[in-house]
């Protein structure tokens, strides 16, 4: 048995949505206040863990209560839901007896609503109104005029803050998964089937008896130092560990005898259980410490054996064939944080796996364990170790294995756990662009709908640059190592608001960056393309088709095949191999922009926008055309920023240019200064310079960029050396970042008096 979807209705910022979850592992990624550790929590509050609080409901659900407490006509109090479709064996359908909606159920989806209701909203309301006019009684002027201030609870929302546990519970409902769609949309007119309580099973104990829920919670407070009282040290996690499951053992005579009497026995016993783990870090390095191992020390009186006095960790120092059975060892907190945060979770994941197989009488069929950011104290590595392994840790065995099933839920926003599990577990939780509400996509769809070619090259290119695509405010996908080195100058520069935003910077090149479109527009992210125009001699070059060979359809452009063998030199060699007349007008070479004919080798600029191929219609493009806006499902606001005509002056000379690349763009929006002698690191100075007429000097620097001894990168790491207030970035780059700016950077808006505060939910 395994929880295969979950329903959440109106709470916080998950206002109507369906997660659905793989049979072994899920992972949950997104940006911040996505709604991630909001869906964990939903389930803990609605199992019957934790206490709500009206902070709980969606905040646009808050006008109601203050409404229902004014008396307004058809107003009533809000509610919360979650439901719980669970997929079910043949062999233990005598469980879920109590779910079953029909004598006629078939399949293998069971649900269940787990709501949270008003008892009774009419005494709700008669409640409030009486405190009400007790307060406003209690604060009246004798003299008969107005009160000196609004004394709480001033409308339901108030009132609701303190009471909502005492006017508010829990409800069972059987859900039929015959009267539900496929993405769980329930027939419009569908009532469940309230569950009412038997004289053996409440709705909560039939609940139970099917799924036990737990949390690893990533506020882990160990330490070194003795510290204040959240404090603990891993010594002390350990011996609460075994304390617990001990407590569940004390007839077994056979394992008191070891524990009081045999040191060595504990010692491999938990070196055993921790093997795997140890094993996986054994490449690991630490200041000081070799291969370390885990050693308990214990005190001989079997009453304190393990309390956190009598048992302490020890790391062991050295290789244990050169050191014997008795190495030299130092105390617990000689070792790293992280390691020992490592451990903690192990321990904790053990401790909780135990409690539950330790059931023996009516065991959930189902662990479903909840992982908050395990990254928190891990570096990469450990990272990759921990979710390498998780499952490992809560593996079955024997009899349980075939009768009970372990599954987790990780929220994360590391890069490095998506690196190990890939696409199919993800499930991505993305804010709406109204309101404060999230949807949650699975990668897993996007993963079986996407052609192999596509799907295999996106994930083998996230996985070794960018994972971190999923937790980001907005993606900038980039032409290439220039634009990737200076983006964050010229957001510095153009946009300083972007700083304090998420940004994934994607450098894809013009070529393969249409290839992040299905991806793109799934995840409906906000996105900018900064890309070339890469004018070439017509005719126009062929579509890409999807699955073929990049290269086999763009045309070769020899000169723009960097030589950084070279130096570059202050002469024109490089600048002249296509003097004779025509040799430069082959199609598919480069050229510059102004050429009649010209077209761009831009797939990016061919296949996802603004989809043209002349560079005439490229000119001829709007801005609005340069936008794709969202609209249908899964569809990214996606802007794209090429060089288009600015005005270029030299000397006394202006003209309408447009450079082919950026280098050229950045050279011609900052001519004068790339000129000058003090600028000739950056490799753009043409000697005899002030000689020559603009239309001259433009050709000669469109020729140095594209010549073999141009270091791009060197470009742009000169660049970076220079005070960024001496020059301007690109028109077409500022314009996209103001317009990324503009997109997901609040707002900042005057503080309205009055009404409720709405908080962001998490």
């Amino acid at each position: 048995m395994h929880l295969q979807k979950l329903g959440i209705r109106n709470f916080r910022r998950l206002r109507d949505v369906v997660i659905d979850l793989a049979p072994d592992i899920s992972i949950f990624v997104g940006a911040n206040n996505s709604g991630k550790t909001s869906a964990g929590h939903a389930l803990q509050l609605f199992t019957g863990k934790g206490r709500f609080t009206l902070h709980d409901f969606s905040a646009e659900l808050w006008p109601q209560f203050v409404a229902f407490g004014e008396g307004v006509a058809g107003a009533t109090l809000p509610t919360m839901s979650i439901d719980i479709w669970l997929h079910i064996d043949g062999t233990d359908i005598h469980r879920v007896i109590d779910l079953l909606p029909s004598l006629a159920w078939q399949g293998a989806l069971v649900g269940m609503r787990i709501a949270y209701v008003p008892i009774d909203p009419e005494a709700t309301k008669a409640r409030y109104t009486e405190m009400r006019r007790r307060a406003l009684a209690a604060v009246a002027r004798e003299d008969g005029q107005a009160a000196a201030f609004d004394p709480a609870p001033r409308n339901m929302h108030d009132f609701l803050r303190e009471d909502l546990n005492k006017e508010y519970e829990l409800r069972y409902y059987v859900l039929d998964p015959a009267r539900f769609a496929a993405d769980m949309t329930a027939d419009a007119d569908y009532v469940p089937v309230a569950l009412m309580p038997s004289e053996s099973r409440s709705g909560r104990e039939i609940l139970n008896s099917l799924i036990r829920v737990d949390f690893l919670h990533a506020q882990r407070h160990l330490s070194d130092s003795p510290g204040g009282a959240r404090a603990e040290d891993l010594s002390r996690v350990l011996s609460r560990f075994y304390e617990r499951n001990l407590e569940q053992k004390e007839d077994d005579l056979d394992v008191l005898r070891a524990l009081a009497n045999s040191e060595a026995m504990l010692n491999d016993h938990l070196e055993r259980v921790f093997e795997p783990t140890l094993r996986s870090l054994a490449t690991l390095g630490y200041p000081g410490l070799s291969n370390p191992r885990l050693m308990i020390r214990s005190a001989l009186d079997p009453a304190a054996i393990m309390s956190d006095r009598g048992a302490r960790v020890h790391y062991a120092l050295g290789d244990a064939e050169e050191q014997g059975i008795d190495p030299p060892t130092l105390p617990d907190h000689y070792n790293g944080l992280g390691f020992k945060n490592l451990i903690f979770m192990v321990v904790e994941l053990l401790d909780l796996h135990a409690q539950w197989l330790a059931i023996t009488d009516g065991r959930p069929l189902l662990h479903l364990v909840f992982i908050e950011e395990p990254e928190a104290h891990l570096h990469a590595q450990l990272q990759q170790a921990f979710i390498r392994k998780v499952l490992d840790i809560l593996q079955l065995q024997g009899e349980d294995q075939r009768h009970c099933s372990s599954q987790v839920v990780v929220t994360t926003h590391s890069s490095h756990i998506l690196y190990e599990r890939g696409f199919r577990p993800i499930r991505y939780f993305r804010r709406s662009q109204t309101g404060n509400r999230s949807e949650i996509l699975s990668l897993s769809s996007f993963y079986d709908r996407t052609p192999e070619g596509e799907r295999n090259f996106l994930e083998r290119y996230l996985k070794l640059t960018h994972c971190d695509l999923f937790f980001a405010d907005a993606a900038v996908l980039v032409e290439g190592n220039v634009e990737r080195l200076l983006l964050p100058q010229m957001i510095e520069i153009a946009a300083p608001k972007l700083r304090s935003t998420y940004l994934s910077i994607l450098e894809v090149g013009g070529a393969f960056g249409h290839r992040f479109k299905p991806l793109i527009e799934f995840l409906g992210l906000t996105a900018l393309i900064v890309t070339d125009l890469d004018s070439v001699v017509g005719p126009p070059v062929p579509d890409v088709v999807a699955g073929d060979p990049i290269e086999a359809a763009l045309p070769v452009v020899a000169d723009e095949v960097d030589n950084e063998a070279r130096p570059p030199e202050e002469n024109d060699a490089d600048d002249e191999d296509e003097d004779e007349e025509g040799a430069g007008r082959r199609a598919g070479k480069a050229c510059l922009p102004e050429l009649a004919g010209a077209v761009t080798s831009n797939q990016m600029l061919i296949q996802w926008l603004p989809r043209r191929r002349t560079i005439a219609d490229l000119f001829a493009v709007t801005p609005e055309e340069k936008i794709q806006p969202r609209g249908g499902e899964g569809t990214a606001l996606v802007r794209v920023a090429y060089q288009y005509r600015t005005a270029v002056t030299w000397r006394e000379e202006t003209l309408q240019l447009a450079g082919r690349t950026l280098e050229e763009a950045f050279a011609l929006e900052n001519l004068p200064w790339c000129q000058a002698n003090e600028q000739r690191d950056l490799g753009l100075r043409i000697p005899g310079a002030a000689g020559k007429d603009l239309s001259t000097l433009v050709e000669r620097v469109h020729k140095r960029v594209k010549g073999s001894s141009f270091k791009k990168t060197d470009f742009a790491l000169g660049l970076l050396g220079h005070q960024p207030d001496a020059w301007r970035v690109p028109t077409y780059i500022a314009e996209g970042l103001v317009w990324l700016e503009g997109e997901i950077t609040p707002q900042e808006q005057p503080e309205e008096p009055g009404g409720l505060h709405v908080e962001e939910a998490r």
